[in-house]
Parts: C-alpha cells; structure tokens; sequence
C-alpha cells in the first residue's frame, strides 16, 4: 500500500534546512535556464514579428546580409516596373536602402558594438508597421541628419537628441527618436539614403524593399527576379528574411544556454543526491519501521522520488521567481549574421515557466533514483540493526 502524502510533507517540513539548500541549489539552475531562454524568446519574439506579409527584400545573389550585397540602378529601376509591384498612384511602393555599420561605444563602457546605419527614402515607413517619431523630428532630405531607435539611443553614447556622430568624413546630426513597436529596425539609425550614397561614394544599394500587389503577385514577382540572369538577383519575403537570421541567432544562444544549463543540471542532481543518500542514512530505522508496518519496498521507493520531486518544483518556482525581474527588460547582443547589435527584451512566457518547471522536476527526479533504490533494499533486519 502506498504511504500517505503526509508522511512526505512531514519530512520536508522537519529537515527544513536540508530541504531549502537542495531546492536552493536546483532554483540557481532553473533560474540560468529561464534566463539563457527568456534572452532567446525575446530575439525570437522581435524577427518574428518582423516584415510584412507583401513585401519582398532583394538583394544581390548568394547575399545573407544587406551590408554585404549590390543592387545596381539599373537593376533598381527594372524592379520599379515590374508587374506586380503594389503602387501610390504612379509612384511604385519600392524602397532602395544602404546599409552600413558604424562602431559606437555602449553607454557606461570604454567598449561597444557596431550599430546599423539604414539609408532610406520616402517609401521606408509606408512600407514598415510600427514606426513612430517618440521625440524630436523626422530627417530632412538631403541633408546629413539622423533618427535613432530608442533601445539603439538608450544603450549607446551619444546618440541622442542633438548629438552628433561621424560616418567617415561626415557629421551626422540626431534630429529624432523613434520607436518601432519591437520590430528588427529597432536596432538601427535612419539616415536619407541619398545623403548617405554621397557620404560613403556609392553608386549602388545595399538592397530594395517592395510591396507586391497581393499574395499572387508576390510569387510571380520572386520568379521574375530570379530568373532573370541580366539582374543576378535573389528576393525573399520579408518575413522569411528575418526568420532565417531568427533561427541562427537565437539557436546559438539557446544551444549556449542548454549546455550551461545541462552541467548545472548535473551539478544540482549530484547535490540533491547527497540530501537524499543522507536522508537514508539518517532514516534506517524509520524504513525498518515502515517494513515492520505492512508498507512494501515499492511505497518506500516512491516516497522518496516523491519527496526529491516536490523539493524540485519548489526550487524550480524559486528559479523562476529569480529570473522574473528580467521579464521586459531591454538588452541588447551581436546578430550573427549582420555583425551589428540586435536590440530585444528578455521574454518570460507561461510555455517557458512550465520549460522550467520540467527541467527542475527532472533535476530532482534524476538525482532521487539511486538513493531511493537503496532505501527501498534495506531488509526488515538490516534498517532495524542499523
């Protein structure tokens, strides 16, 4: 017959110290897994949620980053008239954009990152949700000013309203601060792309925005462009562009943060199979005890994976109350891809509490099984001579 859930709640009550440094030790671990995976949802959660569902990005064959590839003017006014793209009375919905890289030290640091510079035109917030001007003014055409991001503003020296900043031989004027609702474009600055083709001598872009007309138009516009050999071109949709980056970015973090967590696990396991190793020890008698009762090896067993599993979710609850604080906070890490920062806010979700729950529940699951064999092979004799 199984003992009663009583008998565990007892024992955890009475060894209180030994039950808070073993739930202590699994909260530590559970807490760095939630925290590695909130810092991976949240880059997960801002290019996911980025690029519309209409617009395609072209940029030269074989390119993985904006800042890597050429778009000719040539090819740019080819595009501009194809059948299909969406259109503002005559003017199409295209958008031809330079992007470039500049280093900016973080604020409170002698180091930092490099930080996107973004050259658009007229058509980059039409063809763009969520931008909004929080402070100051939008740029003027032609002339060397700036917006910036607000996480971009926050988290880097001088780039506030007012401040200036170098691109090359050019000083460039911050005249705004926007917000971008959380989107990728909210890690970068937005200057007037013809300013900045004559700041860093260019004849060409980095890459074209478009909006097709719909879903159907979309398709027939992927194939014109990459078939057509005199443009050597490629042109993905929006959304898969910042999903793809999604993938490898967020995967290495996350792939980092299992292997810390998984030697943490093991750490914990082996703390918590001590406690337990002890516990045994310390209860020979009260095994033999509950022999001597009628209660079987198998009730023993499992009161004791029973007791190490409930220490477990306690110290994973613990976990994630340590690693809530975190939730929302902006930060900031290097998109492998684009070499630049990537702005996002650390994002607890209930699908990554209940994550957590799991990995410590195993934690202790893991680290009960041994020593609760071994309770549960004591002999009526052995427990009561012990």
């Amino acid at each position: 017959m199984p003992l009663p859930l009583k008998y565990n709640w007892r024992n955890l009550t009475v060894r209180k110290m030994t039950t808070l440094a073993t739930a202590l030790s699994i909260g530590i671990t559970v807490g760095v897994f939630v925290m590695v995976l909130a810092l991976a949802q949240g880059i997960d959660l801002t290019l996911s949620t980025s690029g519309e569902p209409l617009n395609l990005v072209v940029v030269r064959n074989g390119s993985t980053a904006e800042s890597s590839s050429d778009v000719s003017l040539e090819s740019l006014n080819t595009i501009k008239f194809l059948d299909g793209v969406a259109r503002d009375g005559a003017e199409p919905i295209v958008s031809p954009e330079i992007v470039t890289l500049i280093y900016r030290a973080r604020k409170g640091q002698s180091q930092g990152s490099n930080v996107t510079i973004r050259g658009v035109g007229p058509m980059a917030m039409r063809l763009r949700s969520g931008f909004q001007l929080v402070q100051g003014r939008m740029f003027n055409a032609g002339l060397p000013e700036a917006v910036v991001a607000k996480r971009i503003s926050e988290r880097f020296q001088g780039l506030d309203v007012g401040d200036k900043f170098r691109i090359l031989a050019t000083e460039y004027t911050v005249v705004g601060i926007f917000d971008a609702g959380g989107k990728a474009f909210e890690s970068e600055m937005w200057v007037d792309v013809s300013s900045l083709r004559n700041t860093i001598n260019r004849d060409s872009y980095s890459s074209v925005l478009v909006r097709a007309t719909n879903a159907a138009a979309m398709s027939t516009l992927t194939k014109r462009i990459s078939d057509d050999q005199r443009l050597q071109l490629s042109d993905v949709s929006e959304q898969k562009w910042y999903q793809d980056q999604q993938g490898v970015v967020s995967g290495a973090i996350k792939a980092f943060g299992f292997f810390i967590a998984i030697i943490m696990a093991f750490g914990a396991a082996f703390a918590g199979m001590n406690t337990i190793y002890a516990a045994v020890a310390s209860r020979t008698k009260e095994i033999g005890t509950l022999r001597v009762l009628g209660f079987g090896r198998t009730s023993i067993l499992l009161a004791f994976v029973l007791e190490s599993t409930l220490i477990a979710i306690a110290g994973s609850l613990l976990g994630i109350l340590i690693a809530l604080p975190l939730n929302f906070i902006s930060t900031g890490t290097s998109n492998f891809v684009t070499f630049s920062e990537i702005a996002f806010k650390f994002t607890v979700t209930p699908m990554l509490m209940i994550a957590a729950i799991i990995f410590g529940g195993a934690i202790g699951l893991l680290g009960s099984i041994l020593p609760s064999i071994r309770a549960s092979r004591y002999t009526i004799v052995e427990a009561l001579r012990a």
